[in-house]
């Protein structure tokens, strides 16, 4: 099995590694390490924990420590470009550790707290920067950071950088450097849509894609719960309540349902954070520090935390609401079962959310078991409420199943010329609610 010593990489990474305890790489890492290091553009795709971030920050830093250059004044060397701040901080966390030997400076720019030790940092110039769109573009307009120097440039998660309203923003950084630079693609899914707004800005790029999207971690057990939307909140204080659960990782749909969660979960004497776009950056630091330390072991979260977060021990997930698009359900659960640990994954379905049910098991290629615990009313109004079989007409299609009224040949309703949606028409399963989302406060 390779080893990092067989990758190329400086001596004072090996050692920064070896502090680091880490011996092995991973299979992202051991793949796109070699592609990065001859400095191709790269498109990698693989699930969350699988070590993404280690696989650029490693060969960024070994090509910044080869070719020495002063940091210029206002700019950076490298861009580093994440769609939250707990990620952003997170990956500087790590470039830190891995760079100690290596004398390369550093900082991280996002929204939320003081501008000036950001301002001041970008003045004196660093060799990466760690950002997110919004508020570095923020300084970029204020004439406080330039970015004609960018030799590297990485957008991680990029499937949600360029799909969650970023893509303005990251077209805006994107011309103003270098039509040189090395272009570093890294996330756990890239739909085609996605992936044709990406080929604008790689050139020519090396892919490696190592875990398929529909995979969910081997060593989580999943547990399905169907159940009447008014009882999930007691049927969730109720099962944290068990001794085995260490620390959980509650997600709910939107950031009022999350709040509610949480109180409820207070109320009923757990110790519980809610996590999301409204709450204050040190509000949100606190929340996270205090689910680390065990003070508060259960952490209700929007999707803002299914992506990024890396916190050890986390031996629960529990889907309290169904996410709307299904990958969302494998990065979800993606939070346990790390680190070569077992975990637990339940998620409750109330009857409107069926279909999102039937959407991630069409997605994971499984049935997750299943146990049955709605009232006996629930039960019985969803077995009136079945649909029944269509009658039949002649040869066998139900009546009324020819091609619908004022609908020609590939033409869907609501659709435009060559099948398109039409201006201002929504496809089916799209939800607007992205834009005042998580992700778009993330940006700042």
């Amino acid at each position: 099995m390779t080893d990092f010593n067989a990758l190329g990489l400086a001596e004072p990474l090996l050692r920064a590694l070896a502090d680091e305890g880490y011996t092995t790489p991973t299979p992202i890492q051991a793949q796109a390490i070699p592609l990065v290091l001859q400095g191709r553009d790269l498109l990698g795709i693989a699930q969350t924990g699988t070590g993404k971030t280690a696989a650029f920050a490693l060969p960024l830093l070994h090509h910044l420590a080869a070719r020495r250059a002063q940091a210029p004044r206002g700019g950076c060397r490298a861009l580093i470009l994440s769609p939250t701040r707990e990620l952003a901080s997170q990956i500087h966390d790590n470039i830190r550790a891995y760079g100690r030997h290596m004398g390369l400076s550093s900082t991280v720019v996002f929204g939320g707290v003081g501008a000036r030790p950001q301002i001041q940092a970008l003045a004196r110039g660093v060799d990466i920067l760690v950002a997110t769109p919004g508020r570095l573009l923020d300084h970029v307009q204020a004439g406080v950071a330039r970015l004609q120097t960018v030799e590297v440039l990485v957008l991680d998660e990029a499937d949600q950088m360029l799909d969650r309203g970023f893509w303005p923003a990251i077209r805006r950084l994107t011309g103003m450097m270098s039509k040189n630079r090395q272009t570093l693609f890294f996330s756990a899914t890239m739909p085609a849509e996605i992936a044709k707004i990406a080929n604008e800005l790689l050139q020519d790029p090396a892919k490696v894609s190592v875990t398929p999207v529909a995979s969910t971690a081997e060593r989580v057990e999943q547990r399905l719960i169907h159940i009447d939307a008014s009882r999930k909140r007691v049927l969730l204080a109720e099962m944290l309540r068990d001794p085995a659960i260490g620390r959980a990782l509650v997600f709910a749909r939107t950031k009022h349902g999350a709040d509610r969660v949480a109180k409820h979960l207070v109320a009923e004497g757990i110790n519980a954070h809610a996590i999301h776009g409204d709450r204050s950056q040190g509000q949100r630091e606190r929340a996270l520090a205090e689910f680390r330390n065990g003070r508060a072991p259960i952490l209700v979260a929007t999707d803002i935390a299914s992506r990024g977060i890396d916190v050890d021990g986390v031996t629960h997930v529990f889907q309290f609401d169904l996410p709307d698009t299904p990958e969302a359900y494998v990065h979800r659960i993606g939070r346990t079962a790390r680190a070569g640990a077992s975990g637990e994954a339940v998620a409750f379905c109330a009857p409107d959310e069926l279909v999102k049910l039937k959407a991630v098991e069409k997605l994971i290629a499984m049935r997750i078991p299943a146990e049955d615990r709605r009232s006996e009313a629930a039960r019985a109004e969803a077995a009136t409420a079945a649909p029944k079989p269509a009658p039949r007409g002649r040869g066998g299609r139900p009546q009324g199943a020819g091609r619908p009224q004022g609908q020609g040949p590939g033409r869907r309703q609501g659709a435009g010329r060559g099948g398109m949606p039409q201006r201002g028409a929504m496809p089916e399963g799209k939800d607007r609610s992205w834009r005042n989302a998580d992700f778009r406060d993330g940006g700042r």
